[in-house]
């Protein structure tokens, strides 16, 4: 069963903000067609005044709720579900976690993994030994430099080993490059 077009397009007008308002508005369609979701999307999407997202179910929506009313269409990967609704929530929380005050710290959101084309180092709390297993020394320094580089490694390293799609489409820079470098040393070396 396909959903009809009518009750999309009425809900979309009825939700709309007024043309006099000169709202940035994204009418979001969630459906397996759509462009990969990614975090340059959340970004996109935090950057607008209003936002809808419509969610299909069974076989999906008509296609002019696509050609005419939708200003983009998003999927949230290579899989198919019952609905649009859990994308939805995907979509939300990726966004709403970008507006300013979401996370109490601004800069917590610049760190994520993929916000720079990366994945995030490894995180560490208390205890420092839990059952024989010991926190970086280097964290527990308190010499900022240091952690900050070993943290970047890190997250080199992790990009590396788990998504090197990720690295080579990263933006490195002269000290990425040394740290990637060190990192070959050492896995050559076997450390």
């Amino acid at each position: 069963m396909v959903m009809k077009p009518g009750p999309f397009f009425t809900a979309v007008e009825v939700l709309r903000c007024p043309p006099e308002a000169g709202c940035r508005e994204e009418v979001v369609l969630l459906c397996p067609q759509g462009e990969q979701f990614q975090q340059g999307i959340a970004r996109e999407l935090a950057g607008s005044d209003h936002l809808i997202l419509l969610c299909g179910h069974y076989e999906g929506v008509d296609e002019r709720v696509r050609q005419h009313l939708a200003t983009r269409a998003v999927s949230i990967g290579d899989y198919v579900l019952t609905g649009g609704e859990l994308p939805a929530m995907v979509v939300i929380d990726a966004v709403a976690r970008l507006l300013p005050g979401a996370l109490g710290a601004e800069e917590g959101a610049r760190a994520d993994s993929f916000a720079e084309g990366l994945l995030e180092h490894p995180q560490y709390t208390r205890p420092a030994e839990f059952r024989g297993w010991r926190v970086p020394e280097v964290l527990l320094s308190g010499h900022h430099e240091q952690i900050r580089r070993w943290r970047r490694k890190e997250s080199l390293r992790r990009t590396r080993r788990l998504r090197p799609d990720l690295l080579a489409r990263a933006e490195l820079t002269e000290e990425d490059r040394e740290l990637l470098a060190e990192i070959e040393r050492e896995e050559a070396l076997g450390c």
